[in-house]
């Protein structure tokens, strides 16, 4: 994390309230991030491994500046180095100086002072001074000024996970493209719906594929949707909403700064009280997460029914071969790819009851458990992107439809009874059915072995295209 070999071992001393640190010499962050990196090993996941974070971080800290610079408690050299330095974090510079675990005490001050620290000692550089001579560039007098960690800190991650979200829809699109071109593929291969796990009606592969794509398509909605409630934010409440610290109209200025600078529709909390303590956005942004994890366990269930077997079981599907399945039986390849899909979908899951516990247990002005309700956010986000990407490429793209199997599956199905019901009646359908799993023999050969059709309005009824979708056949039977 803060190897201290790879600097020159040269340090500087930095003090704070609890007393005195040595810092590298070459660091940009400073002391209280320092003690923030020692107190807190705990999910082993920093700051670092989310750049998106760092760059809704980035783009708060410009947007507060640029307020301040406009009510005058920045001069103009000031400024422009505080936007020169959080731009180039935003372009992905500096950012191995932003070490903080996810997980942490303090309600996120320790990431907020990470963000202080490096920022100010950069601005320090620009300026021509040495890191740590805060007289000239602090890190609470001037990065923070007119914030507290209780508004930076939700604002800086409303942003990263916007900034994610766009990532997780692209990668979402292009998984529902896949669905799409294999509904396109399979659209006229005749397969066997099933529900309860028992054979139904006929139905096409490509009806299945079509289905899983429509599902996710409404999802993208809901993310958008979510992701716009993000931009709702509550730069000037301070410490607990009141806006003490600030001047009047800072946090209308820092606002239209925000969306200036994003291009986004940012927007003032109603009531930065309420804000400052409520969670409940970040929980029906978890929610959404949670229902893709629904969705994409489902189809991975269905990938690897419909690809069981080779020769015991349904085997409609050939999923793509990527290892070896055993150890100890040759020739066995199993479904890896749905597998580990699966278990990213299950820790989504998990990860939105972590986030409705951390917003349960918000007190009074604040919820100090942000931490790890962002932390579970950005490793669901994560988590279900590369399951996305890896799901598309390692196994939808390639998977191959067993077309002679599917169409044996439904000629020798009790279940095509079903689609001569609308003509023969439930009494006729129920007697061929019982008498089919009693003798074994299929339906089409009962049907006229009782001469209840003749063979060519049989033959018609049971076109693959008279079973899936509803149709209107001028068929009446002999008898």
């Amino acid at each position: 994390m803060n190897d201290i070999n790879k600097y020159s071992g040269k340090v500087r001393i930095e003090s704070d309230l609890i007393g005195s640190k040595e810092i590298p010499v070459e660091a940009l962050y400073g002391v209280q991030s320092q003690r923030g990196f020692e107190n807190f090993h705990i999910s082993g996941r920093l700051m670092n491994d989310y750049p998106n974070f760092i760059k809704g971080m980035s783009l708060t800290k410009k947007g507060a500046a640029k307020a301040n610079y406009l009510q005058g408690k920045l001069s103009e050299e000031m400024y422009k180095a505080i936007v020169q330095a959080c731009d180039e974090i935003y372009e992905g510079k500096h950012h191995e100086f932003f070490c903080s675990d996810m997980i942490q005490g303090g309600a996120g001050t320790t990431v907020n002072m990470n963000a202080n620290e490096v920022i100010a000692n950069r601005v320090l550089e620009i300026l021509g001074y040495e890191h740590g001579q805060y007289e000239y560039c602090s890190p609470n007098d001037h990065i923070n000024l007119s914030q507290s960690t209780n508004d930076a800190y939700p604002t800086a991650f409303h942003f990263g996970l916007y900034l994610e979200n766009k990532v997780l829809i692209k990668a979402l699109n292009a998984l529902i493209a896949s669905f799409d071109r294999k509904s396109e593929e399979f659209a006229h291969i005749i397969k066997m719906g099933r529900t309860q796990l028992q054979d139904a009606v006929p139905m096409t592969l490509g009806q299945t594929f079509n289905a899983f794509s429509i599902g996710l398509k409404k999802e993208v909605k809901n993310l958008e949707f979510a992701a716009e409630e993000l931009l709702s934010v509550n730069m000037g409440a301070t410490a607990i909403g009141t806006g003490i610290c600030s001047e009047p109209g800072y946090s209308k200025l820092c606002v239209e700064s925000l969306k200036e600078i994003t291009g986004w529709n940012v927007r003032l909390a109603e009531d930065l009280v309420e804000a400052t303590t409520d969670s409940s956005v970040l929980v029906g942004y978890s929610a959404i997460l949670k229902r893709i994890a629904l969705r994409i366990t489902k189809i991975c269930n269905d990938l690897r029914l419909m690809g069981s077997g080779p020769r015991c079981g349904i085997h409609e599907l050939f999923l793509p071969e990527r290892q070896p399945g055993s150890s100890i039986m040759p020739g066995k390849v199993n479904p890896v790819i749905p597998e580990v899909v699966n278990q990213v979908c299950y820790k989504v899951i998990g990860n939105d009851l972590c986030v409705t516990l951390a917003a349960e247990n918000a007190q009074l002005e604040l919820n100090v458990m942000e931490p790890v309700l962002v932390y579970s956010l950005f490793e669901s986000i994560q988590l279900l992107t590369n399951g996305f990407d890896t799901l598309r490429t390692l196994c939808i793209d390639g998977i191959k439809a067993d077309i002679d199997n599917c169409e044996r599956q439904v000629k020798n199905s009790i279940g095509i009874v079903t689609a001569l019901n609308p003509v023969i009646g439930y009494k006729n359908s129920t007697k061929i059915a019982k008498e089919a799993m009693e003798t074994e023999k299929g339906v089409y050969e009962l049907v006229l072995e009782h001469d209840i059709l003749d063979k060519k309005d049989l033959d018609t009824i049971l076109k693959p295209e008279n079973m899936v979708e509803p149709v209107k056949l001028d068929i009446k039977p002999k008898h």
